[in-house]
């Protein structure tokens, strides 16, 4: 039997259906064209108009001030004038001085600043309306030399790569355990990962919220959970069909990649932080994030306690979780956002939502049975607890 073409015939013509398919896109197109062409009545802007200007990131070198500023609003905004604590600065330069709806602009203001002093940065519009940004306890943002790139590196590692690493070193242990105990460990492998991801989405809802909202604000934390829950349904259909036929190993790859993406935000925040000096470094923050961390490797390695997996393997899976903290430092340091920020941080959970689904089905002890049972429940409330319980070590 031959295959039906797919063309539709129109008396002595045969049309492609992808040419009937782009015919209403281009009468779109044409009706969109026609009406800003012409300018037909009741498309003219009506009423007060609406200049809004939201910070995106703020730079701090000797003398002068540097602040990244979009339009938020619906209309072009022109920066007239700008004050720092009440006082005019004639010098600054605003580049361009008017700003486009979604645009951003630079501002400069030559401002002789004082260490760990807080200001007030006005901007005056053309029509009297004024946008004012506080700069707390201010701080000299660092250069991004090779030097600023190493340092975040090394936090990534710090955060990321050796706790993970670590965590993983208890494969040898969970081999020795009975099988009650390896559900056990798995049903506290579904409480860290759930800990993460709400961790992770009111992260990134309260980063969305604090910056320019034209783009979605706190709803790109949601849109970003969306992509990574059916990204990874994805991954995980593929990684099925490439598989050796091992479940433990596919789970702990989910794993793994869940865990790297939501590294990924964590190393973006630090990143920023560090930036903005914001960051408090010492020693008892790295040993906060490799307490915090480490439980992440135990969440790696549970699925696979039953299967002698290679030593490449291994290695693999730690550095799919981990390395993306270096990545997520080097992306916050440098073009850190809070639009980018929220959007990753919904990645991230989205991604942990996703490994917890896949993960659930391992806690029974024989096919029909309950999910949740006194070892499970148990198991999951420890996993809650201790990420609860070493979350409280870090502050950033």
């Amino acid at each position: 039997m031959g295959t039906r073409s797919a063309t539709v015939r129109m008396g002595k013509h045969d049309v492609p259906t992808w040419v009937l398919g782009l015919g209403p896109l281009a009468l779109v197109a044409l009706l969109v064209a026609a009406l800003f062409a012409f300018d037909l009545p009741g498309l003219d802007r009506r009423g007060v108009p609406q200049e809004v200007l939201a910070a995106e990131r703020t730079v701090l070198h000797p003398g002068v001030i540097e602040l990244s500023v979009r339009n938020d609003g619906a209309d072009p905004v022109t920066v007239a004038q700008v004050s720092v604590n009440a006082a005019f600065v004639p010098a600054a330069d605003v580049s361009p001085g008017t700003i486009g709806r979604l645009s951003s602009a630079r501002v400069t203001v030559p401002y002789d600043w004082q260490e760990g002093e807080s200001y007030e940065v006005s901007l005056l519009t053309g029509t009297g309306a004024t946008a004012t940004f506080h700069l707390e306890d201010a701080t000299a943002t660092p250069a991004r030399d090779a030097g600023f790139f190493g340092l975040m590196a090394l936090l990534g590692l710090y955060v990321g790569v050796i706790p993970v690493t670590l965590g993983m070193l208890w494969l040898p242990v969970l081999r020795r355990v009975r099988p009650a105990l390896i559900r056990f460990f798995l049903a506290v492998t579904v409480g860290l990962l759930v800990f993460l991801g709400i961790d992770a989405l009111v992260e990134g809802i309260e980063t969305g919220g604090s910056g320019p909202q034209a783009f979605g604000g706190a709803g790109l934390a949601l849109l970003g959970a969306v992509v990574a829950f059916v990204a990874l349904t994805a991954v995980d259909a593929h990684v099925r069909r490439r598989t050796d036929g091992s479940e433990g190993y596919r789970l702990a790859l989910l794993i793994a990649i869940g865990i790297g993406l939501h590294n990924l935000g964590e190393g973006l925040a630090i990143g920023s932080a560090y930036a903005l000096g914001e960051l408090a470094l010492g020693a008892f923050l790295v040993v906060g994030f490799a307490l915090h961390n480490t439980t992440e490797g135990l969440a790696i390695v549970s699925p696979i306690a039953g299967e002698q997996p290679r030593a490449g393997r291994l290695v693999a899976l730690g550095a799919l979780a981990g390395a993306p903290a270096v990545l997520g430092a080097w992306i916050g340091g440098v073009a850190f956002s809070p639009a980018l920020g929220a959007f990753l941080l919904g990645v991230g959970a989205g991604a942990i939502a996703q490994v917890a689904v896949q993960i659930a089905p391992s806690l029974r002890e024989r096919v029909g049975e309950r999910v949740l049972t006194p070892v499970t429940a148990t198991g999951l409330g420890v996993g809650l607890a201790v990420m609860y319980a070493t979350s409280l070590l870090i502050s950033v």
